[in-house]
């Protein structure tokens, strides 16, 4: 096989490979599989306090552990740029996806939620909530 054949054979077949692959990759966001998105903010009553942080990450990854929950994804402040528009005074994020609004109003008053409520309540000064469904 000439050497520019050869190059043309091995352009096109790689090529063709990436293209398989991406249009084997889904394409679906997570909003897509999970339309309703709950996003807790927590900040601690003493936000030096490193038992404090890790006992409220410990209580809100037990959150996972409820079958309505699709995905969560819990997290600390993040020392990115400072800018007017970021707010870092939180303590501990978590961010969670569900099928429907029903499912998320049941976990509400599901028992693994209400004993991190009842556990990690006196952790916090102030959670800030935001409910959002895909428009």
């Amino acid at each position: 096989m000439k050497t520019t054949n050869r190059r043309k054979f091995l352009t096109t077949t790689a090529a063709l490979a990436a293209g398989t692959a991406a249009s084997a990759m889904s394409t679906h966001t997570t909003a897509e599989k999970y339309p309703v998105v709950h996003h807790a903010l927590f900040w601690l009553k003493n936000p030096g306090s490193k038992a404090d942080l890790d006992k409220l990450v410990k209580g809100v990854k037990s959150l996972g552990k409820i079958d309505l929950v699709r995905q969560i994804h819990v997290g600390v402040v993040a020392s990115t740029e400072k800018r007017d528009v970021v707010d870092n005074s939180w303590s501990v994020s978590e961010i969670m996806f569900f099928n429907s609004l029903a499912d998320q109003a049941a976990y509400q008053a599901h028992p693994i939620h209400l004993k991190f409520v009842e556990e990690c309540s006196g952790l916090w000064e102030k959670v800030v909530v935001y409910d959002a469904i895909e428009a």
